[in-house]
């Protein structure tokens, strides 16, 4: 397949509909969560399931050229061109969410999701669209601080939700933010989509430990 029949976006373009669409399955996945009351392990098991079933078609479409142009033909807007051959997002995706409701209890898990939902791509875009000072190879300052602004605020409209609202709550957010900003970080090592739910979520789950909010 041509890439004339695709338009396929590089790193570090801003690919505006890649990153609603990052956000829109995430908030859908959760809306379902919520408005279907499913058991949240069974939701995790849903998500290891395609999570497994999307790796499968990753590895078929790699391999055959036939289904790659399906993918291609489907998928082709919200893909970079790093993934044109080689694997993409959304299988680490429904990995790192699967993993983190299956390993954490529902509130540190459910804000460890919202803080791949919202800060991954904000942190991307403010990262492409302003960042100056890199501190890792595709990582900048910049990208990273409005991860953390990102991560704090979901933090403390996450508590609030939840009727905390004291000092506690403040301090909870702020290393919260730190919590989220480093895993996204660790993204050099492995996908961002596994790295912030799983990594921010063991973070949250050990921070819970010491001030006791979710």
């Amino acid at each position: 397949m041509s890439k004339a029949a695709v338009s396929f976006r590089m790193r570090d373009d801003l690919h505006v509909i890649r990153k609603i669409w990052h956000m829109a399955t995430g908030l859908v996945g959760l809306t379902c969560f919520y408005t279907l009351e499913l058991p949240q392990q069974k939701m995790a098991q849903g998500l290891l399931i395609l999570a497994l079933a999307a790796f499968i078609v990753e590895a078929l479409r790699l391999f055959l050229p036939a289904v790659n142009e399906i993918v291609m033909k489907v998928m082709g807007p919200f893909m970079r061109e790093s993934e044109r051959k080689g694997l993409s997002g959304f299988p680490f995706y429904a990995l790192g969410t699967g993993l983190s409701l299956w390993l954490f209890s529902e509130k540190i898990a459910v804000l460890s999701v919202l803080f791949l939902i919202f800060s991954d791509p904000i942190s991307s875009f403010f990262g492409i669209l302003l960042g100056r000072d890199k501190i890792l190879p595709n990582k900048s300052l910049q990208g990273s601080v409005a991860g953390f602004v990102t991560c704090y605020c979901l933090s403390l409209f996450y508590l609030s939700f939840y009727g905390e609202d004291s000092i506690n709550s403040l301090i909870f957010a702020l290393i919260a933010g730190l919590i989220g900003a480093a895993s996204e970080l660790l993204s050099i090592f492995v996908d961002d989509n596994l790295t912030i739910p799983v990594a921010s979520g063991f973070g949250l789950y050990l921070l819970n430990f010491f001030i006791p909010l979710l």
